[in-house]
């Protein structure tokens, strides 16, 4: 495609133009292209349905078929974008189900101890306790270093934290709220080198990082493909390295159980199966725009508005540009509050009097923004938010007519 990044770009989905999408991070936008995809994959299946879903998609029709099934081909296709083998790889519905399924395949005995960092996702967080509770294991939250973010100090941290008593550690690769990009094979290493299993969560790695998870050292990797690679959602995939894979179960007993990961996890019932057969077209158009342009021009635009914001707002930026991907998180003005009732309020008026979507959240006593950077994203979208911000900030701050494009203070890392 020969299109120049930015607005221009809001042609290739079917966002709403009126509304100032900054908030790519939360649900994924498809793109039409993979929406059309995904549309002709189901079309083919409502031709011959049973044929389809019985014979291509699997093969419980006739186990003995030639070739590999549908499921198979998209799943090698992913697995190559990822560094990895099909074999090795599984679909499930999203990151949240993948980690569900590894924490509830082990084995836990009282006295065992969960770890996770305190940026966990809430859905995570609450697993771990529910799976802790049921086997008598114990939770243990590792804080990481924030606002003023250290990744040397959060491996330290990890080192500290591991007992004789740690069995496996749950570790985000990019954390939801805070959006910081965590050092994972850094510390899946440390936990590694001590004997305790590690489960990545990478809700928002794929399509946003460069991946070659078969490298980074970890025993499972679940990840989300319908944020920043471009699937119809929901689509997730689950890996699991090769010694690993024996305690992986699908969560419904179906035709296929009993024959292993990933295989059980192709049929599961009968659904919808088009967001995983159509998850090799999200690759596929990131590919034709030229994936290291997309990764640099999100992350180009997310660290400018980090800077640039701050700098307007006069809050601090206390993370470096090496912790930021394609989304990031700011430190909003005092006067706009510090609670979560307060953070609703705030994101809720942006989209309603001003067409901005946008997250907003509450940590250490004060309100964050989360900016996630797309290629149909582009500086006037800063600028209308900032402004939004400044309206809502104090009379002080609306008084000031600077704007977002001014040259950062010096002192910035």
């Amino acid at each position: 495609m020969s299109r120049a990044f930015g607005r221009e770009m809001l042609g290739e989905w079917m966002l709403d133009p009126d509304v100032t999408y900054l908030n790519h991070g939360t649900v994924g936008a498809v793109p039409r292209a993979v929406l059309a995809t995904q549309q002709a994959i189901r079309d083919r299946i409502e031709r011959r349905p049973s044929q389809m879903l019985l014979r291509h998609v699997s093969h419980l029709a006739d186990p003995t078929a030639p070739g590999q099934t549908d499921m198979r081909v998209a799943a090698a296709a992913v697995a190559a974008r990822l560094g990895a083998r099909g074999d090795d790889l599984a679909f499930v519905d999203n990151a949240t189900a993948g980690v569900n399924i590894v924490l509830r395949g082990i084995a836990f005995q009282p006295g065992d101890q969960i770890l996770l960092t305190d940026h966990s996702y809430p859905t995570t967080a609450l697993l771990a306790d529910v799976v802790a509770r049921q086997s008598s294991a114990a939770v243990r939250r590792v804080a990481v270093p924030y606002p003023r973010f250290d990744p040397a100090e959060l491996v330290a941290r990890f080192r500290q934290a591991i007992t004789p008593q740690t069995r496996v550690a749950i570790v985000e690769h990019v954390t939801s709220e805070s959006a910081l990009i965590l050092p994972l094979a850094e510390i899946a290493a440390c936990c590694r080198d001590q004997g305790v299993l590690v489960v990545a969560d990478g809700a928002h790695a794929p399509g946003m990082l460069p991946l070659d998870l078969e490298t980074l050292g970890v025993d499972w990797y679940a990840g989300n493909l319908h944020k920043w690679a471009y699937a119809p959602r929901s689509c997730g995939i689950l890996w699991a390295r090769g010694d690993r894979q024996s305690i992986l179960r699908p969560p419904l007993v179906s035709w296929l159980f009993g024959q292993g990961f990933p295989v059980e996890f192709d049929w599961v019932g009968t659904r919808d199966c088009s967001p995983w057969l159509a998850a090799p077209a999200g690759f596929d158009f990131m590919e034709r725009l030229g994936v290291e342009d997309v990764r640099r021009y999100n992350h180009a635009l997310a660290w400018k508005a980090a800077v640039q914001l701050t700098d307007l707002w006069q809050t601090p930026l206390e993370r470096d540009e090496s912790s930021v991907g394609s989304m990031v998180t700011i430190a909003l003005p005092e006067p706009l509050g510090a609670t979560e009732g307060e953070a609703t309020r705030l994101r809720t008026a942006l989209l309603v009097e001003d067409a901005i979507e946008v997250q907003v959240n509450a940590r250490h006593d004060r309100l964050w923004l989360r900016v996630s950077a797309q290629i149909y994203n582009d500086w006037s979208d800063i600028e209308r938010l900032a402004a939004a911000v400044l309206r809502r900030a104090t009379p002080s701050f609306a008084r000031r007519e600077q704007r977002p494009h001014a040259a950062p203070r010096r002192d910035r890392p």
